[in-house]
């Protein structure tokens, strides 16, 4: 399948294409600027993998939770592709995505993929592995010295994966033993997600896609 994905929930900007045999992916360097790159990047990677819009089978896109931001201009991008092209959307949960991700790079019983929320608080899921598979135990946000209680009591051994290993390591060193670095997770990573649901007719629609964002926004009260 020829499968286009973006990746842009946190950390940094990734596009990647499928032509069916291979694969081509470019990563932006400066996340600030994801707004005004995330469409010059994929033109370079379509172009690249020399194909058009109209040669898809369908668009994949990490869909959160993230940043709130980064997450609006991915969406964004994805669902104006797939709408203008008449293609299927696929939202594959970010969560998941990293820790079948990091099946490759870890033998360990559970995964924890962790992405960062507020200053100090952080979205995560707790997986284990079920054979080749993986199954949900809980997922929620919290504070990071929560999570540090949370992951304690759980048994057998342990992955926390995640692109802030460093920040972790320092706000909870008990952390440290468990921390994988996430740099593997990126839009290429979406694709083997995407060609599932493709083949199984289990895609989505540009339009009835929604962002993952797991927190309300409120405006700030205007002060007289």
């Amino acid at each position: 399948m020829k499968i286009l994905a973006i990746e842009c929930t946190h950390g940094f900007a990734s596009a990647a294409l499928s032509n069916g045999e291979h694969v081509v992916e470019r990563r932006l360097a400066e996340w600030q600027k994801t707004a005004e790159s995330l469409v010059p990047l994929v033109m370079q990677v379509m172009d690249e993998a020399g194909l058009t819009v109209s040669e898809l089978d369908g668009v994949a896109v990490s869909s959160g939770p993230g940043s709130f931001t980064a997450l609006r201009i991915g969406l964004s991008v994805a669902k104006g592709i797939a709408f203008g092209a008449g293609l299927p959307l696929v939202p594959v949960p970010t969560l998941l995505a990293m820790a079948e991700a990091a099946m490759e790079h870890t033998g360990e019983t559970h995964i924890v993929p962790v992405i960062p929320s507020r200053a100090g608080e952080y979205f995560y899921s707790i997986f284990t592995r079920e054979d080749r598979a993986l199954l949900e135990i809980e997922s929620v946000r919290c504070l990071v010295s929560e999570l540090s209680g949370r992951i304690a009591s759980l048994p057998g051994s342990l992955a926390i994966v995640s692109r802030s290993v460093e920040i972790l390591a320092e706000e909870a060193p008990s952390l440290a033993p468990h921390l994988v670095d996430a740099s593997f997770f990126s839009a290429a990573t979406l694709l083997s997600h995407a060609r599932k649901s493709l083949a199984e007719g289990s895609a989505g629609t540009a339009a009835g896609t929604l962002p993952d964002y797991r927190q309300s926004f409120v405006l700030a009260q205007r002060r007289d």
